[in-house]
């Protein structure tokens, strides 16, 4: 099952609105099959095992780290071709929430006579694909919010100059993030003010760089600006307020910017709550929001931040330097945002602290 989750992780920034999922056959002691979803969805782990195992899949055990699916898409079910291909067993780590599978692929096996063992690895199947199941459950996808700071939190000097805080290795950590998940979002301030690509630049993974998208509630983004020059190459989407100027709008779309419009909230402001809905209802499952500070207050005070990447410099910057988060209106200790820290990752000199929501 380990390894059946490492060939699952294959699948994460590529495989939306589907979960990413490994798969093992084993016979007589040996692997006989591996496979793990294909980027766009399919094929999916379940298939691919079996098609690299071909005869031999008769009498094998499945690993599989998600409840193979049972119902017809553009493919038949898995739990209808692992029963077609004969195996004596299925150790299956966790159910599948979507309505559609739920129990019925398990039952499928069941029927067919398959003995099926349920929640090996369930805790790391689970976090696997927590985004999966969170735009299932909830309809909006996992966020993991970025940071790159000074050791006093600070992302920027009291003059504006933010490059580069932290080293080689940190940048590179955050690009391999950036190709696990489907999206990474920024505010209009921070496109403006950094000007960033938002590709994954690492060698063999550009072509997976994730959907890029902007909050920007009144279409300040210039149409020079390199997210909007580079539309037609990157997937990009500007998120904006029903009253944002048409004629605007349609500049970017002839650009190749996809323009989405959500609600404001109280404030005025963009509603993170809408565009959270948004997002979970165009499929995705993992976003990563990399500013800037009023972005990452938005969605702190809306309780949607799911994990949380801190990369620390061993620097100092002072109290005039630029914050990590805008105020986000906490009056006791209490109302805190809680995470619980999971992995820490030195990093040349720099420090990769990774945590994730208390519950």
């Amino acid at each position: 099952m380990a390894g059946a989750l490492s060939l699952a992780r294959r699948g994460l920034g590529r495989v939306a609105p589907n979960p990413a999922v490994g798969c093992v056959l084993v016979k007589d002691g040996h692997i006989i099959g591996r496979g793990w979803t294909q980027d766009g969805g399919r094929p999916h782990a379940e298939t691919e095992a079996l098609g690299r195992a071909g005869p031999a899949a008769k009498g094998a055990t499945a690993y599989v780290t998600l409840e193979p699916c049972a119902h017809h898409g553009k493919t038949g079910p898995c739990a209808e071709a692992l029963v077609a291909a004969g195996i004596a067993r299925a150790v299956v780590a966790i159910d599948d929430p979507d309505p559609r599978v739920s129990g019925k692929g398990i039952a499928i096996l069941q029927r067919a006579g398959i003995t099926v063992t349920e929640g090996v690895g369930r805790d790391a199947a689970a976090a696997l694909n927590a985004g999966f199941f969170l735009r299932v459950r909830e309809g909006r996808p996992l966020f993991t919010l970025k940071l790159a700071t000074s050791l006093d939190g600070r992302i920027a000097t009291h003059t504006g100059e933010s490059r580069w805080i932290t080293g080689d290795k940190a940048r590179a950590q955050v690009h391999l993030l950036r190709a696990e998940h489907d999206a990474v979002l920024i505010g209009s301030d921070t496109a403006l003010i950094d000007d960033p690509k938002l590709t994954c630049r690492l060698p063999g993974l550009e072509r997976v760089s994730p959907l890029r998208i902007v909050l920007d509630g009144r279409l300040r983004l210039p149409l020079t600006h390199d997210l909007v020059a580079s539309g037609k190459q990157f997937k990009t989407l500007l998120i904006t307020l029903p009253h944002a100027d048409r004629r605007r709008a349609h500049a970017y779309e002839q650009a190749g910017v996809e323009v989405a419009h959500v609600e404001a909230d109280d404030g005025g402001r963009t509603d993170v709550q809408a565009v959270a809905k948004l997002l979970g209802g165009r499929g995705l499952t993992r976003v990563l929001i990399e500013g800037g500070a009023s972005v990452a207050a938005a969605f702190l005070r809306a309780g949607l931040v799911d994990h949380l990447e801190w990369f620390r410099a061993g620097v100092l910057i002072g109290g005039d330097g630029v914050p990590a988060t805008a105020a986000f209106g906490v009056d006791a200790l209490a109302d805190a945002a809680g995470f619980e820290r999971r992995a820490l990752l030195e990093l040349d000199g720099d420090v990769l602290e990774s945590f994730e929501r208390r519950q």
